[in-house]
C-alpha cells in the first residue's frame, strides 16, 4: 500500500464514486460496484481486498491469478485470469485508466507532494540523542533520526523519512520518500527517493506515471558519491543489507538489489531489475530493466545485460553472454580480422 507518510490519499471512497469522478468513466457490469470501498493501490502480489491493482501484460498472468486485490484494472487479453474475488475493470487503455485513478486517489501527485515536504504544521520530528547536524541541514516534518547519526552540511531530509542509528549522511545529500536502516553510509551528493522515470505514450504525449513508492535501504549499506536511487512507482526500490554501491551509479525505480552485493562505478541498473544476493557488477555495466540477475553471478565491466542471468554465472559483452562464450567469440573475431588484413 502507498505509504501515507509521504502521499496523502483521498480515500476511502466507494468504487462507484471513484469511477464516476473520471472524465470518461469505464463501463463496469458488476453488482459489487456500489459496495466496494477503495482505500488505495498496490502491486498485484501485495494488494488486499480494499485496494486497486493493475495487469496489462502476459508477464502478469501468474500474479493476477493469485492476487488478493479487490479491484483489478486489466487489459482485455487478461480477463480470463482475473480471480472471482476481484472486480475486473476491463479496458483497452488499462494503464492510462489506472493512472487516471491514481491521480484521483492521490491528488497531490508528485509535484504537490514536493510542496508539502517542509510544511511547518506537519507532525513533529523525532531526533534521538547524540545526533550531529552540520550547517544548513534541512529536516522536514515527521522525520525520525536514530542515535549517533551524523548528517553533513547542506543536506535535505524530506517529510516522513526515517534514518536508523549510527548512520553517516554526507554533505549535499537529498533523502526523500525513504526509510534507511542502521549503519548506513551515504557519501556526498547522493540522491535517494527521486521520482522514477515512468511515462505513458512514450515519445508522443509523455504522460507522467505517478511515482508513489519508496526506497528501502537496509542495514550496513554504503552508497558512493553522486549516486541516485529512484523510488518505486507503487512498490519499493530496495537495497539489501550490506550491499556497497560505488560513485555515479543510477538505480532505477522498483529495482530490488540483494544482500552483500558490490556494484562498481558508473553502472546503470534499469527499472524493475531484480538482483540476487552476493552479485558482483563491474564498472560501467548496465541492465535494460525488467529482468533477474541470479544470486552469486558476476557481471564483467562494461557489459550490457538484456536477458535474465542464471545464478552463479559470469557474463561479459554487449549483449552480455556467458564469459567463456564471449571470450571464444572475441578470439574468433580477432582471427578473422587479422586474416582480412593479410
Amino acid at each position: 500500500m502507498v505509504d501515507t507518510r509521504f502521499h496523502t490519499s483521498s480515500g476511502p471512497i466507494l468504487l462507484r464514486a471513484l469511477l464516476a469522478s473520471l472524465a470518461t468513466p469505464p463501463l463496469v457490469d458488476d453488482s459489487r460496484l456500489g459496495s466496494i470501498i477503495v482505500t488505495g493501490v498496490d502491486e498485484l502480489d501485495r494488494a488486499d481486498e480494499t485496494e486497486l491493482a493493475l495487469a496489462t501484460r502476459p508477464a502478469y498472468r501468474d500474479a493476477l491469478r493469485d492476487t488478493s486485490a479487490g479491484v483489478v484494472v486489466v487489459h482485455p487479453s487478461l480477463r480470463d485470469f482475473v480471480p472471482r474475488s476481484a472486480l475486473a475493470i476491463i479496458d483497452e487503455r488499462a494503464h492510462e485508466l489506472f493512472v487516471d485513478l491514481l491521480e484521483k486517489l492521490y491528488p497531490a501527485g508528485t509535484r504537490g507532494a514536493a510542496l508539502s515536504q517542509f510544511d511547518e504544521d506537519g507532525p513533529d520530528t523525532l531526533v534521538e540523542s547524540d545526533v550531529r547536524l552540520g550547517e544548513n541541514v534541512v529536516i522536514g516534518p515527521n522525520v525520525e533520526i536514530g542515535r549517533n547519526t551524523v548528517i553533513g552540511p547542506n543536506t535535505v531530509i524530506g517529510r516522513g523519512v526515517t534514518i536508523g542509528r549510527n548512520a553517516v549522511i554526507g554533505a549535499n545529500v537529498t533523502v526523500e520518500y525513504a526509510h534507511l536502516g542502521n549503519n548506513v553510509v551515504l557519501h556526498p551528493g547522493v540522491r535517494v527517493g527521486a521520482e522514477g522515470f515512468g511515462w505513458l505514450s512514450q515519445g508522443r504525449a509523455n504522460r507522467k506515471i505517478p511515482q508513489l513508492g519508496r526506497v528501502i535501504i537496509q542495514d550496513g549499506v554504503e552508497i558512493g558519491a553522486n549516486t541516485t536511487i529512484d523510488r518505486g512507482a507503487l512498490g519499493d526500490t530496495v537495497i539489501g543489507e550490506g550491499t556497497k554501491i560505488d560513485n555515479l551509479v543510477q538505480i532505477g525505480h522498483n529495482c530490488r538489489i540483494g544482500r552483500r552485493c558490490l556494484i562498481a562505478g558508473t553502472c546503470g541498473i534499469g527499472g524493475s531489475t531484480i538482483i540476487g544476493d552476493h552479485v558482483l557488477v563491474g564498472g560501467g555495466s548496465g541492465t535494460v530493466g525488467h529482468l533477474t540477475i541470479g544470486t552469486g553471478s558476476v557481471l564483467s565491466a562494461r557489459c550490457l545485460v538484456t536477458k535474465d542471468v542464471p545464478a552463479g554465472q559470469h557474463v561479459a559483452g554487449q549483449p552480455a553472454q556467458e564469459l567463456r562464450a564471449w571470450q571464444r567469440e572475441t578470439a574468433m573475431l580477432r582471427r578473422l580480422s587479422k586474416r582480412g588484413l593479410e
